[in-house]
């Protein structure tokens, strides 16, 4: 990335990497947030989670920061009906042993790195710390919102290492009685796979892992189709970065999101960008549509970016881009806008 000026790392000092207008700095407190609710090749790969933990702790200037891998599989569906896991026995990895847990824990021992699994809060409604409420929980919005009709609501937590969290507000410190907006990043790692209703989850969509779907009698995942993941961002926390997992892929129309092993097909490709809905729109098109017609399916208009009919992927993508937009937040969709470079990797 650093080749095309957006630097990883965020220092005084300039380097290849590294420079003031970098995403990650030394003291950060980064959530990073995966797929929990599926095992197998549905849940985010537990290889690339490792790889972006050891570039985080590996700041040139030492990380002093904190990091959460973080997810709420919203206590219900997944494999088993009682929701997600980071602990799950059978995951997406070369060793299908290696847990989203058993990766955190290779790094626990030597930098403030956790989890925390939202699904044991996402059925208590908190207030904001600022409001004198110090208990782990979910804030949610008293009303939906006017144009996508989202009931928006958001985790606040304490880590394990003492650190409060706000998803909206940032860190609170309990002294000042205040936030460090600032100092609170997220990078978003969802799997590349169909679904069965959305047609299509990736970046945009796997933001269902922040709110509380059960607290707003499930009006987050209804909302999807209005554009409701859009409004979330914005009235939440938009991801500093998005890293889209298309290692292995879910390329059967409406198959989605649950992936077995023996119907994921490897493409083998790690794909990044700041704008969530870009890298949706790039990546729907160009993989998943893609793999799908090798695999010698003709009806791709479930994953199609460009199909506008009501209810359909490109639809409610454009309407998340759209209550972005209106926020103030530059993503786009079309060809015509996005500019894609490739490393090749051996």
């Amino acid at each position: 990335m650093s080749t095309y000026g957006i630097r990883f790392y965020r220092s005084d000092t300039v380097g290849e990497l590294k420079g003031p207008d970098g995403l990650i700095a030394r003291d950060d407190v980064v959530i990073v947030k995966v797929n929990s609710q599926w095992d197998e090749r549905g849940g985010t790969n537990t290889d690339l989670l490792k790889a972006v933990i050891e570039a985080i702790v590996g700041h040139p200037d030492g990380f002093i920061g904190e990091i959460v891998v973080a997810d709420n599989g919203q206590a219900q569906y997944g494999p088993y009906g009682f929701g997600g896991s980071l602990n799950w026995d059978r995951n997406n990895a070369e060793d299908r042993a290696q847990s989203v847990q058993k990766v955190v824990d290779l790094f626990s021992n030597r930098y403030r790195v956790s989890t925390y699994l939202w699904d044991s809060i996402t059925l208590r409604r908190v207030k904001e710390y600022i409001e004198g409420d110090m208990e782990d929980g979910y804030v949610v919005y008293d009303n939906p919102d006017p144009k996508t009709g989202i009931i928006v609501s958001y985790p606040k937590f304490k880590t394990k290492f003492g650190t409060y969290i706000s998803f909206k507000y940032g860190l609170w410190d309990p002294e000042s009685k205040s936030y460090r907006q600032d100092k609170l990043k997220v990078i978003n790692i969802p799997v590349l796979k169909t679904h069965s209703i959305y047609g299509v989850t990736a970046c945009v969509k796997h933001y269902m892992g922040i709110p509380s779907d059960r607290l707003t009698q499930h009006n987050p995942h209804i909302s999807v189709g209005s554009g409701g993941m859009g409004t979330l961002m914005a009235e939440t926390r938009f991801p500093t970065l998005n890293i889209l997992d298309a290692i292995w892929i879910n390329p059967h129309p409406r198959s989605g999101p649950r992936t077995p092993y023996n119907s994921a097909v490897r493409v083998g490709v790690i794909a990044a960008s700041l704008d969530p809905v870009a890298l949706d729109y790039w990546a729907s098109k160009n993989i998943l549509m893609k793999t799908a017609s090798i695999l010698g399916y003709r009806d791709l208009s479930s994953m199609d970016p460009d199909n506008t009919s009501p209810g359909s992927f490109g639809s409610w993508l454009r309407l998340s881009m759209e209550a972005l937009r209106t926020a103030g937040y530059q993503v786009v969709m079309g060809d015509e806008y996005i500019n894609v470079y490739v490393y090749r990797y051996r």
